[in-house]
């Protein structure tokens, strides 16, 4: 079938976000033909160039979602026409009114901001982690699905889309004066949002920019019949932008759509704009909930990345029974090597060890005769002799010899489980010097505030305090001004709590307690090798959506303690330990105890590896994909027209069984949970019985 790949700031450039997945999901469906329809976010990203594309991909459209074109119509005069203006300004005003009158998006907007019930800040750093009991979905579902307000929404933004494919775009219009008097009015119109009511002129130039830019797709040429219409399933990658496109293409040409978000859009919006004015998050925050409802609304199938996902979307309004949960699948095969190599390594030390120890055993352990055999012996005897000593004296002989050979037996039982719980500590301990782990924590990341590496190191410094041996090996990269910042606190903090382990020091990093090393540097170990040198893998975050670095570790056999936050808990199940954020005791003594348990941490890891190749590789993600385009067209199937190399239709390109409509193809229907008899509950039993028959001309045909 022919797939429509829609990304924002995605695949295929080369730095675009979700690109490994989305490669890895073209390259592995080959059997499909792709077209992706890329929206970009920065010139940057355009010079950066794209990604090498298989031979599957067959198209590739892309638009700047970061400028837009100046058409020199600054007052909207480039729709042709009084009658265009004002379709424009009737449909534009329905949007901006449904926005206005957003309900539950005030609320939680506000909250955003640092005004949760527990009255901290939701900024990831120094207040609300966003997965307290206040910041999260509460459960009820469709705080922006009421649906009047969704069809008004709706409505507005097809007759936009009407309205551009006929002008050729609206952009200029978007961004006139007139549209700020619109959005002007709309918030002084009764019925509005408390905090939106004041909103200033420089708040609503602000929104109204922000909303030009959100609806940039509109005035695209992706929605002709040889594009987007001729496609058999739009998947967009994400929400939101990218999203819009697909909606497009199902509202023109009845494309079925498939959404997968492995993030939450309206989260990260809410977290972007925790700075700006009161009005101007209110308005917004409404804008892309309703856009986001009305996303979820018109999809065939919705796949998020993980539960924490889905309840986002549960609470934009999302239908439970379109829910697929598809985890993201990432490469295991690059860790495989260093686990062999592990194995083998542990495995030949453990033999040696065994071997040594069973030489000497096998030489002085006593044969000792099977229990019960003293009795019989006895009792022989006695039968031998024709009874001339007393049958009470040979059993009482023979019972004290059999109670002495149990009693040896049993010593001999409990010698043995003793000897092979030790050979398993010793081969847990082989298994730790071949891998060169020891006593190492490791911590594997992007370095900024959110992942709460102060916590970390004042976790370490009472690890240290227990295990004096014990190290911890800080390895990710710093982006941006503020990452750059946050490591060089991190430098200082730990200078201060092992003063041995300056950031002068010239000691080598394995000797240090503390070591800061940047991912991808010339001389930086593989990241595969630094998960195997590790005995436990630790992620301190308090802001986390999907823990890529903990699959990581789990694919290595590593054994993890984590805080709750995000989809950790869902991800490593019960092959690690887990604790609450923003508690560096509960990290520590959580790290302790994996640290003196050699063999816990081989089990924990042994489980951890089997979960993450059951659930998390490549393969089960192309696999769970390609079943769900194959459920979807199988329910919206798309009558195109086939045709050859010369654009002539192609004979017989359709089969007959395609125009038959089958059980498969109608609405999906429950299962019958009663008797046929008692299927008509609203039907009393003797009307059943005496149901009339067709009377008049033609009932006897």
């Amino acid at each position: 079938m022919r797939i429509g790949l829609l990304t924002e700031g995605g695949y295929p450039y080369v730095s675009g976000d979700a690109r490994l997945w989305c490669d890895r999901l073209v390259r592995g469906l080959a059997r499909h033909e792709f077209r992706v329809y890329a929206l970009s976010r920065s010139l940057r990203q355009e010079d950066e160039g794209w990604m090498p594309l298989p031979p599957q991909v067959t198209r590739v459209r892309t638009a700047p979602l970061w400028t837009a074109v100046d058409d020199g119509a600054a007052h909207g005069r480039d729709l042709h026409g009084r009658r265009a203006r004002r379709r424009f300004t009737e449909a534009y005003a329905d949007l901006a009114r449904a926005v206005c009158e957003g309900g539950a998006a005030e609320g939680r907007a506000s909250r955003s901001r640092g005004a949760c019930a527990n009255g901290c800040a939701e900024d990831g750093v120094n207040g609300c982690t966003g997965d307290c009991a206040s910041a999260r979905p509460s459960g009820r579902t469709g705080d922006y699905g009421d649906d009047r307000q969704a069809d008004r929404f709706g409505n507005a933004l097809y007759a936009l889309a009407d309205l551009a494919r006929e002008e050729g775009g609206l952009g200029s219009a978007l961004r006139s004066e007139g549209a700020l008097r619109v959005w002007e009015r709309a918030c002084r119109t009764p019925g509005t949002v408390r905090t939106a009511h004041g909103a200033r002129v420089g708040e609503l130039l602000a929104v109204a920019r922000h909303v030009e830019r959100a609806l940039r797709p509109l005035s695209l040429d992706w929605y002709e019949d040889a594009e987007l219409g001729a496609v058999d399933l739009c998947h967009a990658t994400a929400g939101g932008s990218a999203a819009l496109p697909a909606l497009l293409a199902r509202h023109f040409s009845g494309v079925p759509l498939l959404v997968t978000e492995y993030g939450v859009p309206l989260r990260t919006h809410y977290l972007a704009t925790a700075d700006a004015p009161p009005a101007v998050r209110a308005l917004l925050a409404s804008f892309h909930g309703r856009l986001a409802a009305e996303v979820y609304r018109r999809a065939a199938r919705i796949t998020p990345g993980n539960a924490h996902v889905r309840r986002w979307q549960e609470h934009c309004g999302a239908d439970r029974a379109k829910l697929r949960t598809v985890y993201p699948g990432m490469e295991a095969s690059r860790f495989a090597e260093v686990v062999a190599d592990v194995a083998d390594a542990a495995e030949g030390a453990g033999r040696a060890e065994r071997a040594e120890r069973a030489e000497p055993a096998e030489t002085s352990a006593p044969r000792r005769s099977e229990p019960g055999g003293a009795a019989r012996r006895a009792a022989g005897a006695a039968a031998t002799t024709g009874g001339t000593v007393e049958r009470e004296a040979f059993e009482r002989e023979a019972f004290k010899r059999e109670t002495v050979e149990r009693e040896a037996a049993e010593r001999e039982a409990a010698e043995r489980e003793a000897a092979e719980r030790e050979a398993a500590e010793r081969e847990s301990a082989a298994h730790e010097s071949a891998s060169g782990a020891g006593d190492t924590l490791v911590w594997v990341g992007r370095v900024e505030p959110a992942k709460d590496l102060v916590s970390l190191l004042h976790a370490f410094a009472e690890v240290r305090a227990h295990v004096p041996t014990a190290r911890l090996r800080i390895v990710g990269t710093a982006a941006g001004a503020e990452g750059r910042a946050y490591l060089e606190h991190c430098e200082h903090l730990a200078a201060r709590l092992f003063p041995d382990d300056g950031h002068e020091d010239t000691r080598p990093c394995g000797d240090r307690p503390v070591s800061f090393e940047e991912a991808g540097a010339p001389d930086a170990p593989d990241l595969a090798a630094v998960y195997a040198a590790g005995a436990v893998v630790v992620l301190s975050s308090v802001v986390e959506g999907f823990p890529v670095s903990l699959v990581e570790a789990m694919f290595c056999g590593r054994a993890t303690v984590s805080t709750d936050v995000g989809a950790v808990v869902e991800v490593i199940g019960g092959t690690g330990l887990v604790v609450p954020p923003r508690e560096p005791a509960a990290l520590a003594r959580a790290c302790v105890a994996l640290l003196r348990d050699p063999a816990r941490r081989r089990r924990l890891g042994e489980a951890a590896r089997a979960r993450a190749l059951e659930l998390f590789t490549v393969e089960q993600n192309v696999m769970a994909f390609d079943g769900l385009y194959l459920d979807v067209v199988s329910h919206s199937p798309r009558r195109r027209v086939l045709v050859d190399d010369r654009g002539a239709p192609l004979p017989f390109g359709t089969p007959a069984e395609a125009r038959l409509p089958g059980n498969w193809t109608g609405p999906r229907r429950p299962l019958r949970r009663a008797p046929l008899w008692a299927s008509d509950t609203t039907t009393p039993p003797a009307a059943r019985a005496q149901r009339p028959e067709p009377v008049g001309e033609g009932a006897a045909r």
